[in-house]
């Protein structure tokens, strides 16, 4: 099975002298939509995806934060928190900047001393190579299950952080409004905090 790639720039089209050279990237941890384009092309992106938890005196999960966005079809679904690690960028900070961006600065997430994913899942931008499809692009997502003790307002595109008892997100219907797999990673990862 043949997954295209993007195109090569063409010779041609490549400047010869240093005056020609596009300004330098103000923020080189991250790519311009036509580097990214021809970078997903090439290479698989990585992403961190979390999981909010609300957890009891015992540590035991009591309530699972579920983002809450429209499409541009205008369909209602559930997200996990999730995005790119920039150039440079450690694991944590990267998941802390998209928790600070999806449920907002005082949600306050709390880390683990290390930070080791829950889960891995591989996506593929074919379906049937794994179950975890993402059409833009091969991306490997490093999936942590995060508590947050504050109270969440998003920043980003979501429209709300919903919290829900374990049973509740874990429910066919809810699974169902993840997307690309989503459902299944956000099973496995709840599992290993004993839900």
């Amino acid at each position: 099975m043949a997954i295209d790639t993007a195109d090569l720039p063409d010779p041609e089209d490549m400047p010869g002298d240093p005056e020609d050279l596009p300004p330098a990237n103000l923020n080189p941890g991250w790519l311009s939509d036509e580097e990214l384009d021809f970078v997903r092309g090439r290479l698989p992106i990585i992403y961190v995806e979390a999981v909010p938890v609300r957890v009891d005196g015992q540590g035991s999960v009591i309530e699972v934060g579920l983002l809450l966005r429209g499409t541009p079809e205008g369909a209602m679904t559930r997200s996990l928190v999730a995005g790119r690690v920039r150039y440079g960028e450690s694991l944590r900070d990267a998941l802390f900047r998209h928790l600070e961006n999806d449920v907002g600065r005082v949600g306050f997430p709390q880390s683990a001393a290390a930070p080791v994913p829950a889960q891995v899942g591989g996506y593929f931008p074919l379906p049937g190579v794994s179950p975890y499809v993402d059409e833009r692009q091969h991306a490997v997502s490093l999936v942590y299950v995060v508590p947050v003790t504050g109270s969440c307002n998003p920043r980003q595109d979501a429209l709300e952080v919903s919290w829900m008892s374990p049973d509740e997100a874990l429910s066919p219907g809810v699974l169902a409004e993840l997307a690309g797999g989503r459902g299944r990673l956000l099973r496995q990862a709840l599992s290993t905090v004993g839900c």
